[in-house]
């Protein structure tokens, strides 16, 4: 289904599945296409009568809910820039990304408005919560957004006097080049790139999951979304791409425990299933390995007449664990466990691994299930080139380079930071290692931008939170590592300052606690230590004196 521009597929689809369910809040309402637009046509003119013009910046900060995405589609249809912001930064993270990205409004969830404090963002012209059906004004600095919000009913009625229909729709018409969403990958203007991403790479996006989905979900079809929104992967391939093809996608609004999640599977039984490595593998090692580990199942196992007889009955569980509707479960945000990654191959569970990044909007590489190689995270995708940064491609690791249509635009504000990552010739430079083979499939070797990804999708960068630890007292090295969904703070601690400060081993454990939690009240919750590890030695360095962090990375805690 190709659509001449993005904000073309988005009215296409809304036309086309007018009486059609569209978005609700799992457990709560459920808002048809032609209930999307009304509201998105009532956005509008807030946007309009609050003088947020083309270009202009607005700002969306909350859980996933139905009104973040239709604030967020309104801001697109009307052609302002979207700037998604993760509700669980910090209140001062969110005060600095709105003012960093200069944008005119803010939308916010009502979990996150009572931690913030308007007057530290005094650039905004006004705030309207995201929480409520009428995006109620908290806070307006302008007469012109007080009046849009007091008006707002009466406007919609002399806009559309004789009722609102899909005829009356008429979206921004976006160009390829022009700037849609401002997507930060970090949450501290130290550290923060704002990403820009273009109409073409949303348009692109979409497009590569038409392609790869449309053979599997129907307009209609049930789409769970988990993952936030606010981050380029689950915005593209849990809730833009699902609405463009008329599915119908249910928002969890709360973090789901995976009692809770299993049983929204069963309820729902999505077509395809959008995941992050941690997610797969907390099921298989607390759901599938203890039984499979059994005397009488391993005996099986190694028994050629019954060996495939159980491998089903193990892959009908894991299938069954995820609503046993989906065609594949695609994985990607961060590198899958190995071990787990070969028993879900010989299972024959119908999984692939995807790669890419918030600057690609952010697909790079895929393959479809069936056609998957163990190991790798697929091929370029259209419109997209690949290279490997390398005398050997095939066999000496090199930085994995991507061009193509799905490419950012550049940094917001960042000169410097964009060309170190845009090269004069359009590539990448994703800082990312590895190699390919003959046929073009690509293998991670390395991660050289370190980061990790929470349980529900959540970046999360270990510099940020070692630069908060090695300031607290006796901490003299620091690397942050991850162990299924928990992190820990491995710790090296100066015999001669503990000498000085004449601790003994135990009242340093009690140091390095107080450390812990100090440092967990600083941090997001998704950043905080599970644990201070203590290390009796250095940290081994390279001879610009950097910490080798990958020889820590499988660190037993």
């Amino acid at each position: 289904m190709e659509c001449p521009s993005f904000n073309a597929c988005l009215q296409q689809s809304i036309c086309d599945n007018w009486d059609r369910d569209a978005l609700t809040d799992y457990g709560t309402q459920t808002y048809k296409f032609k209930d999307v637009a009304r509201i998105i046509e009532k956005v509008h003119i807030l946007l309009e009568a609050s003088g947020v013009e083309k270009g202009d910046k607005v700002a969306i900060c909350g859980r996933n809910s139905v009104r973040w995405g239709i604030a967020f589609l309104a801001t697109l249809t009307h052609g302002a820039v979207a700037v998604p912001i993760l509700h669980e930064f910090l209140p001062e993270q969110i005060h600095d990304l709105v003012n960093h990205s200069g944008a005119k409004l803010l939308f916010v969830g009502d979990q996150v408005w009572p931690k913030l404090d308007a007057s530290k963002m005094p650039g905004l012209e006004g705030i309207f919560s995201n929480s409520n059906d009428e995006y109620s004004l908290l806070v307006g600095r302008t007469d012109k957004v007080k009046y849009a919000r007091e008006n707002l009913n009466r406007l919609f009625g002399e806009k559309f006097p004789m009722n609102f229909r899909a005829r009356h729709i008429c979206y921004h018409q976006d160009n390829p080049e022009e700037l849609a969403v401002l997507n930060y990958t970090s949450g501290t203007t130290s550290n923060s790139k704002g990403v820009m991403i273009p109409y073409r790479a949303l348009w692109s996006n979409v497009e590569f999951a038409h392609e790869v989905y449309d053979q599997h979900v129907k307009p209609g079809d049930n789409i769970v979304s988990i993952l936030p929104t606010a981050h380029m992967y689950g915005m593209a391939f849990e809730f833009l791409y699902e609405f463009c093809r008329g599915a119908h996608v249910s928002f969890l609004t709360k973090t789901p425990s995976p009692t809770v999640l299993l049983k929204v599977f069963d309820e729902l039984r999505p077509k395809v299933v959008i995941s992050v490595p941690l997610l797969i593998e907390k099921i298989v090692r607390k759901a599938i390995f203890p039984k499979i580990k059994a005397p009488a199942i391993r005996l099986a196992l190694m028994t050629p007449l019954l060996r495939d007889r159980i491998k089903m009955q193990i892959r009908r569980r894991m299938q069954r664990s995820f609503g046993d509707n989906f065609a594949e479960i695609i994985i990607g945000g961060a590198a899958m466990n190995q071990d787990i990654e070969v028993f879900l191959k010989g299972i024959g569970f119908n999984y692939t691994i995807g790669y890419g990044a918030t600057e690609c909007a952010p697909i790079i590489c895929y393959a479809p299930w069936d056609k998957f190689k163990q190991g790798s995270c697929g091929k370029a995708v259209p419109r997209m080139e690949v290279r490997i940064d390398s005398r050997d491609p095939q066999h000496v690791p090199g930085e994995i380079l991507a061009r193509g249509m799905n490419v950012m635009l550049g940094y917001y504000k960042n000169d410097e930071a964009t060309a170190a990552t845009l090269d004069k010739d359009g590539w990448y430079h994703t800082g990312d290692l590895g190699v390919m083979d003959a046929e073009g499939n690509v293998f991670i070797k390395g991660r050289s931008k370190n980061m990790l990804l929470g349980t529900n999708g959540q970046n999360i960068y270990p510099e940020e939170i070692e630069d908060k630890l090695a300031s607290l007292p006796f901490v003299t090295e620091c690397v942050v590592i991850q162990k299924e969904e928990k992190l820990y703070g491995l710790v090296y601690t100066d015999p001669d300052e503990l000498k000085k400060a004449r601790l003994d081993p135990s009242e340093l454990a009690r140091v390095m606690e107080e450390n812990r939690q100090q440092l967990n009240m600083i941090v997001p919750a998704y950043a905080r230590l599970h644990a201070i590890v203590q290390m009796s030695e250095e940290f081994e360095k390279t001879p610009k004196k950097s910490i080798k962090r990958y020889k820590y990375v499988n660190y037993e805690v």
